[in-house]
């Protein structure tokens, strides 16, 4: 039985007992538990676990060392989904205390599996929105990779701040704007899309685009900005036809 089969009172309880089995694992540093939660089937049940470590890691100050201690034993798991537990648990600590935990997120970077380098993209994701001033300089650190793959989480990675603060993530999609590979090529047109709606955000975009040279990535990102805005008409600030005509009075 999967965990939204519970009750609203099953799942409360379940909760609680994950968390007080983290609280104890971490304690006692047997963390059989914890690892077989981690490798549920249940996505609910593996998020419960990630967001029960940051809860602790944010309350009990004198259990932060053994915390990163278990995240990085985790970590050598063949399990990929223990992986993947780690990589979003590492995102949850990293919402406050980012450079207690960006080496092991770069390790994550590189992992064998997608679900845990797809992971490192949520935690960048959410880490970006709480905590931008280290995560994005975290970013700027790894954004030229020699990996592509790396690249291309980094780049997503950015995406949840530049949705709010556009002016932030550009400068560093820009370093990338001529980049060989078509995947990290395909992501940044998709991110500059999916920052462009909000308000204000389109003249922040456009103004920026205006000083690339990779003319060819400018063009595909603007058709994208008018797609994503027909997408999401009911949440744009703009209609599709206010986005192309501002675009072409621009360009």
């Amino acid at each position: 039985m999967g965990f939204y089969d519970l009750d609203k009172e099953a799942r409360t309880k379940l909760v609680n007992k994950i968390e007080g089995d983290v609280f104890d694992g971490i304690k006692t540093g047997k963390i059989n538990r914890i690892n077989n939660y981690a490798a549920d089937k249940d996505t609910y049940i593996r998020k419960t676990v990630y967001q029960a470590i940051g809860k602790l890691y944010r309350s009990e100050k004198s259990l932060r060392i053994k915390i990163l201690a278990m995240l990085e034993q985790l970590y050598e798991n063949d399990d990929a989904k223990i992986r993947q537990t780690m990589a979003y648990a590492l995102g949850e600590i990293g919402k406050s205390d980012a450079d207690s935990i960006l080496d092991m997120l770069e390790k994550a970077l590189h992992d064998k599996h997608h679900k845990v380098r797809n992971a490192v993209i949520g935690s960048l994701k959410q880490m970006g929105e709480k905590n931008p001033k280290p995560t994005l300089a975290f970013a700027e650190r790894v954004i030229n990779h020699n990996d592509p793959k790396v690249r291309r989480e980094i780049v997503h990675g950015i995406e949840l701040r530049g949705r709010t603060h556009p002016q932030d993530v550009l400068p560093l999609l820009k370093k990338v704007q001529h980049d060989k590979s078509k995947l990290v090529n395909d992501t940044i047109i998709h991110v500059i899309g999916q920052i462009s709606y909000k308000k204000g955000c389109l003249e922040k975009i456009v103004a920026e685009l205006r000083t690339w040279d990779n003319h060819e990535l400018v063009r595909k990102a603007l058709a994208e900005i008018i797609e994503v805005h027909e997408s999401y008409a009911k949440f744009s600030a703009l209609t599709a036809t206010e986005a192309e005509d501002y675009i072409r009075e621009k360009f």
